[in-house]
This record gives structure tokens, C-alpha cells and sequence, in this order.
């Protein structure tokens, strides 16, 4: 795994990964770059033993102005349709990498937080943000559909089909209120706490049984395209793996002893 990459920061304490965007002078834009090391660091991230949880942090007051206009949308509009599939599904791989990276993934966001930045978001397991954070799926803005990187597909699990609709057909801004009262926040926290309730948050998750976090991120995405039953049958098969698991014991053992479990992983 790249652990000094060109095109976005990265810090690794403690078993925690803290990425972010590294533009903050013009909002952290994405750039055709940007797009394809991110893609390949959190492809690589499922077989890193080195990190249990990441935080997409933001930079300089600001997540994501998503793809950069002069560096991404003026190159669009002179490709041939051969090479606007190809970034249409290397910016999808983005998403899909995120998904299936094995780390629960959160989001700590301020400030402006829109576009190819509030599919990142989107795409995490938890999303922290500051009152500050406005959120918007602006493709409709910008002639496209709403229909991008997934958009429609994830964004209805997380805040209901009408919500999503209204955000992906008009691109409006979604306030900090909406997006904690509709559950897209996680939970809001003041601008100077944001960092240290991310990180805080993933230290708590990475100090759990992290191959059962795992599992459940892989169930969390899975059972999306599954029925009642076969999430079930999946879930009783993930489980019976767990409990093969050290850590499955080192939790019952502690249990016997009046403990606190400590986890390794394994």
C-alpha cells in the first residue's frame, strides 16, 4: 500500500488512517490524479494488516469541491465517448473501493462538501460534520444527471427515496440540521472538535473485533442486492466464521473473568 502518495495527504497513527483532499486554497477539488491514487490506496487498504479504520478528514475549513473545473470538466467536454466511459467508471471505482476496502471509513466534514466530494462522503460508513458543512449532489447544475457514482443507489438507503430525489434533481444544498436530522450526519460537532470526534470515533471502532468489522462492512454492502432470506443464510455463514475467530474467545474469556475484552484482530 502507498503510504507516501503525490496527490492527497495521508497520515497513519495508531492503526488510523487520516486521508485528505490537499487543496485547500481552492476547496479541495478532485483532479483526474487525485481520482485514480485515491482509487488505488483504498483498493490496496483491504490488504493492508496496518490500518483497522480511516477518516476522510477535511482541509482547511473545507472536504470536497469536487472535480475541478478547469482541471476535470473543461477536459470533459472534448473527449470522445470512449474516454468519458472510461473516467465515468474509474470515478465508480473510486466509490466501489471505498465500499469494499474492508476499514470502516468516516467522514469528517466542514465547509463545502459538494459534488465528486459528497459522493466521498456518501460513500462512507459514518459522517461527522461541523453546523458549517453544506452538502449537495450538484450534477443536474452542471447539465448532468443525478444519477453519478452511485448516487442513486446509496443516497436513498441512507435518507429515504424522496429526500434523495429532491437533492439529486435539484443539486441544492443540504444544511448540517437536514443532513443530522435525515441521518446523513451521524452527529454534529463544533468545527474545532471535528478532528478529534472523528478520530475518536474510529480509535473506538479499531479497538473492537476488527475482522468482525470487516464482515460487517462486507454484509453492510452486500445484502443491499439481497433477499430477507438469503441475508440471513449470509449472515449466518459471516457469524460462523466470526466465531471461529481468537477474538470471539479473548471476548468470552474476559467475559468469564469480569474484563474488559482487548482485541488483535484475528
Amino acid at each position: 500500500m502507498n503510504t507516501e502518495p503525490k496527490h492527497f495527504k495521508l497520515d497513519i497513527a495508531d492503526r488510523i488512517a487520516t486521508v485528505a483532499l490537499d487543496r485547500p486554497d481552492r476547496k479541495n477539488p478532485l483532479t483526474f490524479d487525485s481520482y485514480a491514487e485515491l482509487r488505488d490506496w483504498f483498493r490496496d487498504l483491504h490488504y493492508s494488516d496496518d490500518v483497522d479504520a480511516v477518516v476522510f478528514a477535511s482541509n482547511g475549513g473545507n472536504f470536497s469541491s469536487g472535480g475541478d473545473v478547469h482541471d476535470i470538466i473543461g477536459p470533459l467536454t472534448r473527449m470522445s465517448m470512449k474516454e468519458l466511459l472510461s473516467f465515468t467508471r474509474m470515478t465508480g471505482d473510486l466509490v466501489k473501493a471505498i465500499i469494499n476496502c474492508g476499514k470502516p471509513v468516516i467522514a469528517a466534514i466542514d465547509g463545502v462538501c459538494v459534488g465528486a466530494g459528497a459522493i466521498i462522503a456518501m460513500a462512507s460508513d459514518l459522517r461527522i460534520a461541523t453546523p458549517e458543512a453544506k452538502t449537495a449532489f450538484l450534477f443536474t447544475r452542471v447539465g448532468l444527471a443525478g444519477c453519478d457514482m452511485g448516487a442513486c443507489a446509496i443516497l436513498p438507503r441512507i435518507i429515504g427515496q424522496g429526500r434523495a430525489a429532491e437533492l439529486l434533481y435539484t443539486g441544492r444544498s443540504m444544511s448540517a440540521d437536514e443532513g443530522h436530522a435525515w441521518g446523513f450526519h451521524n452527529k454534529l460537532v463544533p468545527a474545532e472538535d471535528l478532528d478529534r470526534a472523528a478520530r475518536e470515533m474510529a480509535l473506538r471502532i479499531a479497538a473492537g473485533p476488527n475482522f468482525g468489522n470487516m464482515m460487517t462492512k462486507t454484509m453492510l454492502a452486500q445484502e443491499w442486492s439481497m433477499s430477507i432470506e438469503q441475508a440471513i443464510e449470509a449472515e449466518a455463514q459471516a457469524q460462523a466464521i466470526c466465531m471461529k475467530t481468537a477474538d470471539f474467545e479473548r471476548a468470552y474469556n474476559a467475559f468469564v473473568a469480569k474484563e474488559r475484552p482487548v482485541f488483535e484482530g484475528n
